[in-house]
């Protein structure tokens, strides 16, 4: 991976969307929803406050939950990405 995000900054990549409902039903294209879940791909150091450096509570490889409208999205190489600060991150799901 050559994207290294900066100060508190996460690059995440969206989960895949489910091709079928639990009932059995296969979705198309347009009916799928995009998906809250994604993986953390890389992460920024942190940032500093009042001279204080904070630490990421996320880490590589973590699935988190996010809002549908946060972050920005890049393509590079042909994926794509999201990349959000931190705070943008609801949860991180723990299975």
């Amino acid at each position: 991976m050559n994207i290294r995000p900066l100060s508190d900054r996460v690059l995440i990549k969206r989960l895949e969307a489910e091709e079928t409902t639990k009932s059995g039903i296969v979705l198309s294209g347009a009916s799928k929803e995009k998906p809250q879940e994604a993986e953390v791909i890389a992460v920024g150091p942190g940032k500093t406050e009042d001279g204080k450096l904070i630490k990421m509570e996320v880490k590589t490889g973590d699935k988190v939950l996010f809002s549908k409208y946060s972050g920005n999205e890049i393509k590079y190489d042909g994926i794509d990405y999201i990349i959000l600060k931190q705070e943008e991150l609801l949860a991180i799901i723990e299975k």
